[in-house]
């Protein structure tokens, strides 16, 4: 069982900077891709960013390639979202989940656990 917990959100304007965190509870964390998702009012859960167990290999989407940047301190059982450039498409509820089984992926149903979520909103 793993429980994470998002923090880091706000009210930014366009072209600030955000990182958010994700705090993970459980010694399996390390051993789980994570990924991290939004999900702005009136539209569906899209993929942002996922990275591998290990750290090493990462995915972003076409959206944010180039402006955010995922990582991970499994010694620490943290997990980041560096976020440059913002615009304010990018404001959304943002969620981070891992998965047990399984390499990095996009699509939301392959992860099991969930935070509850991190508010971020950009002004234009």
């Amino acid at each position: 069982q793993v429980r994470l917990v998002e923090s880091g959100g706000g009210v930014v304007q366009a072209g600030a900077s955000l990182t958010l965190s994700c705090a993970a509870s459980g010694r399996a964390f390390s051993s789980y891709a994570m990924g991290w998702f939004r999900q702005a009012p009136g539209k569906e859960r899209e993929f942002v960013a996922a990275i591998s167990w290990s750290g090493d290999v990462t995915y972003y989407a076409g959206s944010v390639r180039g402006r955010f940047t995922i990582s991970r301190d499994n010694a620490k059982n943290m997990a980041y979202l560096q976020m440059n450039s913002l615009k304010p498409e990018d404001t959304a509820v943002y969620y981070c989940a891992c998965r047990s089984v399984g390499g990095l992926a996009t699509y939301a149903p392959l992860y099991d656990y969930w935070g509850q979520g991190t508010q971020v909103t950009v002004s234009s």
